[in-house]
């Protein structure tokens, strides 16, 4: 049915363009509110006919999910908005803000729905078991499973949180409803009153994919690594230009879904034509854009590539720091002779996590040059990396 419409009314079959992920996110997002609706109807009916806390709960839970689709559409909505003055990256950020908003909203209705089911375990009532409620509750696993496949299958298309959340609140929705059902045909068949205590667990399922989704929307809110095949994807463009011997000092930008900003340092030949180089660069810039659309900023960094003195030091310093762990790494190494002693100046990237201080690590390394040869004195300027991996190649 959604791949179906998707072809209908989606013209731009390209997921990764601002304007396809809109059109993605918004049909799911009035999906959602359909089939949401509809199965709270369904279930107050149920509820108003056994009498079920658990139904009860069960159905506000879906009519929440429809509030909750309807932010998702809001948000895509708002997202698509093209950047202006005061928002000159866009507004696609608004997409996390509505994922998160969906996840308050999941965890506010998991607090009352375990509020109603320890009043129940108090207070219980008679349950009544009709064959209609039967077919109600399976009739909403199914539709939730649904549900949860074509979100998953859209969120990872268009690398959407907010609809990677709705596809988690789905498969919560399906555990809880077969609580649900489970409770009631224990109360049809045995004088086990359990309709309080499956209220109950519906409502910690209902949190813990709360919990869940607010954790997976805030993380991109504050900053994250970027995904590692998207670096890998960026590594393998700017490398297969033969003149371009290395990067380091990548950052992804993400301002939103579709809407990313790179930069980063791409060491060049010293001795190469400047102009053909930076029409090189130019080109890579290009490429980037419009195989990853997002913009590109590339800096030049003039390497020695023929000095074989130079060479044969880099390796030594990089064998030296790779001693004291291996995740170190160095770039941008060049040699300053003096009468009495030679600068090593390098920049060194260190993990945000390293056991050991800037500070410690830096001297470290210095002890280790001067201990190898007393005439090279180390200049260093600690890196950190900001994705899962720093590419250093020469």
């Amino acid at each position: 049915m959604v791949r179906l419409l998707a072809n209908l009314f989606i013209k731009d079959k390209d997921s990764r363009s601002p304007e396809a992920r809109q059109a993605y996110g918004m049909l799911c997002g009035s999906l959602g509110i359909f089939f949401n609706v509809l199965l709270a109807l369904g279930k107050f009916a149920a509820g108003m006919l056994s009498g079920s806390i658990a139904i009860m709960a069960d159905a506000a839970n879906n009519l929440s999910d429809a509030g909750s689709s309807l932010i998702v559409l809001f948000g895509f909505k708002m997202a698509g908005q093209k950047p202006d003055t005061d928002h000159p990256f866009g507004h696609g950020r608004i997409e996390y803000i509505s994922g998160l908003l969906v996840s308050m909203l999941i965890i506010f209705m998991a607090f009352e729905l375990m509020k109603s089911s320890v009043d129940t375990i108090l207070h219980p009532g008679k349950i009544t078991f009709e064959p209609v409620i039967l077919v109600i509750l399976v009739v909403s696993i199914l539709v939730k499973f649904y549900m949860f496949l074509y979100n998953r299958s859209i969120g990872k298309k268009i690398q959407s949180e907010a609809m990677l959340a709705t596809s988690m609140d789905s498969l919560s929705d399906m555990g809880a409803t077969a609580v649900v059902l489970v409770s009631m045909l224990v109360s049809y068949y045995t004088s086990l009153q359990i309709d309080g205590v499956c209220g109950v667990l519906v409502a910690l399922l209902i949190f813990y994919a709360g919990f869940n989704s607010a954790k997976e929307t805030i993380n991109p809110l504050l900053g994250q690594p970027p995904e590692p095949e998207f670096v890998r994807r960026i590594e393998e463009i700017v490398l297969s230009e033969e003149e371009i011997v290395g990067i380091h000092d990548l950052i992804v930008h993400n301002y939103g879904p579709g809407r990313v900003m790179i930069s980063l340092h791409a060491e060049v030949p010293a001795n190469g034509d400047i102009l053909a180089l930076h029409d090189m660069i130019d080109n890579v810039e290009h490429r980037l854009k419009n195989e990853l659309h997002c913009a590109a900023v590339i800096h030049m960094d003039p390497v020695s590539t023929k000095d074989e003195h130079t060479l044969e030091l880099k390796r030594v310093v990089t064998q030296l720091v790779k001693e004291i762990d291996p995740v170190l790494s160095i770039h941008d190494f060049r040699i300053v002779n003096g009468p009495t002693h030679t600068n090593l100046i390098f920049d060194m990237v260190v993990p945000f996590d390293f056991p050991m201080s800037d500070v410690d690590v830096a001297d470290k390394v210095q002890n280790k040059i001067w201990n190898y040869n007393p005439v090279y004195f180390a200049v260093i300027e600690i890196d950190k990396s900001y994705t899962a991996a720093e590419t250093n190649v020469i």
